[in-house]
């Protein structure tokens, strides 16, 4: 006991470490509490983001375990860290100027990761490694998979069909069999599987093994078991259904059988898993006292004091840095009215507008500020619909480019999307690519089956460009340089007897009048 008393009264270097470290989240959490309220918002709505609920203690846990290697350290401020917040903060910035959620939330994690090693230093933040990599699974990310594992579940359920011997009719994510009609929709995607089990497998690599390789493979384990169950469900749900005479596995319950299934599989997966663990030494075998507390000593003399303030200063300036450049480009930009919008009865010489008659279709767009349809036809008798959404000062439930906005939503009574792709058009301007899609209305008896081919492409403070990406990295730069945020949707639409004439009547038509489309977007914007 005698030994041990002396070391306990030692200057402990932790002390003024975690008052900085402390003072840094604050300030974080102050600063960024509307990035970080909307991330948490989004864990209590989504079903398939409840689980990020867990990965703030489960963290705090895997830190705890660790306490007693920690001890053994010294914290040592690391000022290069600095940087990576710093380009961790500008990407915020830009996030938060084009409404990029993900994007925001994802900076805000990193930020409060590196900010342990900017404090604490290289070996503490190495020691908890995992436990801070562990915070990005609360980011809300994902589901930019929806479409590609929608498509990927349909091939193989209609596949497996033909194999089983069962003659189908597809048309895009939706399937007939004799039956019955079969669609996939976003729950049947299998994306919310796909992410609880990766991050579970991902913490059980980590508690189970020591070799990086095998945590690696376990991990690589639990994004493709998942996977491959939900095809397997999928086709086993329509199997039932079919052999049910739709009495089963249909509506609702085909839900609560893929979560029952997908258990299964996940556990029969960790018990697999289990049988190559490498138990982990304990890590709570304190250290010995009298080695963390020489270490201590040799790094509290007067002159080192100053480091924790210096870091402290340091890492709260970047944190402002981000908020001081957004104050600035709010002040630069302009107030502005609610948008005024209208396509004219006629377009160019030879297009004029069909009435109130037509197909009817319109994309699908989440509160704009103003929008506005027409369908026009040619001398020929060719038609072409333009639907324009027009939006002003973006926010989390009125943005130009979002998710929720689409050609054709899955579960669309009237429409469906067949496929998709895109197409590059030479305007004399310059080239300009336009995201494309097959949209097929759905049928009904008697009437004949319209076939559309859809192009979208975006417009942002004068500029023309296709991709949500281009679309998203143009629009923060036009609002850094005080422009403001406007941006439209324009999407054109096309029903002849082939894709190929639709294509051809849709590249006379956008080559012709997107100038003056584009002229009437720009007189839009300068009635702010």
């Amino acid at each position: 006991m005698s030994a041990v008393l002396p070391a306990i009264a030692l200057p402990n270097p932790w002390r003024p470490a975690l008052l900085a470290l402390g003072l840094v989240l604050i300030v974080l959490g102050a600063l960024y509490a509307d990035t970080v309220a909307a991330m948490v918002a989004i864990w209590d709505r989504s079903e398939t983001f409840a689980h990020a609920f867990l990965v703030p203690p489960i963290s705090a846990w895997l830190i705890w375990r660790r306490r007693h290697d920690l001890a053994r350290l010294t914290p040592r401020p690391q000022p290069l860290v600095l940087l990576g917040m710093a380009a961790f903060a500008a990407m915020w910035l830009m996030s938060d100027l084009v409404v990029v959620n993900a994007g925001a939330q994802f900076a805000w994690v990193a930020m409060l990761v590196l900010a342990v090693p900017a404090v604490l230093g290289w070996r503490v933040a190495h020691t908890i490694l995992f436990p801070l990599l562990f915070l990005f699974f609360a980011v809300p990310m994902g589901e930019f998979m929806l479409d590609p594992m929608m498509d990927w579940t349909a091939d193989f359920t209609i596949a497996a069909l033909q194999f089983s011997g069962i003659p189908v009719y597809r048309e895009g994510l939706n399937f007939v069999i004799p039956s019955g009609r079969w669609s996939v929709v976003e729950a049947c995607s299998g994306v919310r599987y796909l992410i609880a089990s990766f991050m579970v497998g991902t913490l059980f690599a980590y508690l189970n093994y020591n070799s990086w390789k095998r945590r690696v493979l376990f991990m690589a384990v639990s994004i493709a078991v998942p996977i491959v169950a939900n095809w397997l469900r999928a086709y086993g749900i329509v199997m039932l259904g079919h052999l049910s005479g739709n009495t089963i596995a249909v509506g609702v319950d085909h839900l609560i059988y893929g979560w029952v299934f997908f258990g299964v599989v996940v556990l029969i997966m960790f018990m697999i898993g289990a049988r190559w663990s490498e138990p982990e030494a304990d890590a709570d075998t304190p250290g010995t006292a009298s080695t963390a507390a020489t270490a201590a000593m040799s790094d509290m003399d007067p002159a080192r004091s100053s480091r924790w303030l210096a870091a402290t200063v340091a890492a709260v300036a970047v944190l402002v840095l981000p908020h001081a450049a957004l104050w600035g480009v709010q002040r630069l930009e302009q107030g502005g009215g609610a948008p005024q919008l209208a396509l004219p009865a006629q377009l160019g010489t030879g297009w004029q507008s069909v009435g109130s008659g037509g197909v009817g279709y319109r994309a699908s767009f989440v509160n704009p500020g103003v929008e506005v349809a027409r369908q026009y036809t040619d001398v020929n008798g060719g038609s072409v619909g333009v639907h324009l959404a027009y939006y002003r000062q973006q926010g989390d439930d009125s943005k130009l480019v979002s998710s929720v906005n689409t050609l054709v939503h899955s579960d669309d009574d009237h429409w469906q999307r067949v496929s998709g792709g895109s197409t590059v058009v030479d305007t004399g301007a310059g080239a300009l690519r336009w995201q494309t899609a097959q949209v097929l209305e759905r049928e009904q008896p008697g009437l004949r089956r319209a076939h559309l081919t859809v192009w979208r492409i975006y417009w942002v403070n004068g500029h023309w460009v296709g991709s949500d990406a281009k679309a998203k990295i143009v629009g923060a730069l036009t609002r850094l340089q005080g422009q403001g945020d406007d941006g439209a949707a324009l999407v054109l639409w096309a029903d002849a007897d082939t894709p190929e004439k639709a294509d051809a009547r849709l590249r006379a038509f956008a080559r012709d009048q997107l100038p003056a489309l584009g002229a009437l977007l720009e007189q839009t914007r300068s009635q702010r």
